[in-house]
């Protein structure tokens, strides 16, 4: 049967060099991937690590063994502060998936301003006293007396006002609300992008079919792990290892499924009425024969809510809760190295699809224009 995708009318998702962009008529979720180094962020900010070490600076003394002394010294504190940035990074990794996000409420509308009634009496009473001399005292009684009754009249309209404007506003927070429990596709859709745009993991909604939502996230590729880890030596000394292909594509294979959950488990806490979410990593990773780059689905997964409410999020790694709580699960792991491969769309009608939708001609107008 394969894995099965729901498109929203008219749906395109663009592939710029900024990452990915889905529409649905006139809006839009943008999705972008951050330029600069190689690295990623986690909710308590960006993440990445060095390949090479900075030489410090050479100071003047009389001793090539002081000299030599000082550079093992800065040397050896170099190296503590990467092997320190490197476990940060790949703890990181571990514990990205571990997010939480407060589930939608019911909206309220806010209390419009107040009126200002002695601001309304104080104009009331100077417009009744214009002309009115001041030793007049009676006329002037008279005139204030009048001016606050009118007032009070003004007052109390403007509070009627007040309240029926916030009466309606509620109104128009309460027809969102319900159409946003009865999944309705429009506002499902707006509602989860708007969700999604601060996503470290460019992400987007594509489509609704019942109680069930299509997303897509641009994960990153194995680029983005780390090629070192902290380790020490027989002696006790620290050292940097290098991690082998198997271990960097388990790593990547655990940020996969992190940012999938993160973007299963942020769309169910957005839209309460969904009972899944189907999630379909996708990974702009290589350039074909013609210099085009091309965009390669990596996983496809669908996420129940009453599975992953049952999760022991603080015990779990990502890896086993995809495996466990996902259905419809399509992957292509390569038996050697336990890379994640570009899953055989020739298998997966549904996935095929879905990357015809996605265009390229922005990447390759930026191609030609740098060519």
């Amino acid at each position: 049967m394969g894995f099965s995708v729901k498109l929203a009318p008219g749906v395109r998702i663009r592939a710029s060099s900024r990452g990915l962009r889905a529409s649905v008529g006139p809006r839009a979720a943008r999705l972008h991937v951050g330029a600069g180094r190689t690295g990623f962020s986690t909710g308590v900010g960006p993440v990445g690590y060095y390949t090479s070490l900075s030489g410090g600076s050479r100071g003047r003394t009389s001793s090539r063994r002081s000299v030599g002394t000082s550079q093992r010294a800065l040397a050896q504190a170099a190296k503590a502060q990467q092997a320190e940035e490197l476990r940060s990074a790949l703890t990181d990794i571990l514990n990205l998936h571990r997010q939480d996000f407060p589930p939608a409420q019911r909206p309220i509308a806010p209390e419009p301003p107040r009126v200002t009634s002695d601001s309304v009496r104080d104009r009331h009473r100077q417009l009744a006293l214009t002309g009115i001399g001041f030793f007049n005292r009676a006329a002037r009684r008279a005139a204030k007396a009048q001016a606050d009754i009118s007032a009070a009249a003004e007052i109390e309209q403007l509070e009627r006002q007040r309240q029926a404007a916030r009466a309606q506003h509620q109104a128009e927070l309460d027809q969102w609300w319900t159409a946003l429990l009865a999944n309705h596709e429009e506002v499902v859709l707006d509602e989860v992008s708007a969700a999604f745009e601060d996503n470290e993991a460019p992400s987007a909604p594509v489509g609704v079919s019942g109680s069930e939502l299509t997303t897509v996230v641009l994960v990153p590729t194995v680029d983005i792990v780390p090629e070192k880890k902290p380790a020490t030596t027989p002696a006790g000394n620290l050292t940097l290892k290098k991690l082998t292909k198997t271990e960097r594509y388990a790593f990547h294979t655990i940020l996969v499924a992190s940012h999938m959950l993160l973007t299963a488990r942020e769309a169910l806490a957005v839209a309460p009425s969904l009972t899944a979410v189907r999630v379909v990593a996708l990974q702009q990773s290589r350039v074909d024969a013609f210099g085009a780059p091309r965009i390669d689905v990596l996983l496809a997964a669908r996420f129940e809510r009453s599975k992953l409410a049952a999760v022991r999020w603080d015990q779990a790694d990502a890896n086993v809760i995809v495996q466990d709580a996902a259905t419809d699960l399509v992957l292509n792991i390569k038996r050697t190295t336990h890379e994640l491969q570009p899953v055989n769309l020739e298998q997966e009608p549904a996935l095929k699809e879905l990357l015809q939708h996605v265009e390229i001609d922005e990447l390759l107008e930026r191609r030609d224009r740098t060519m």
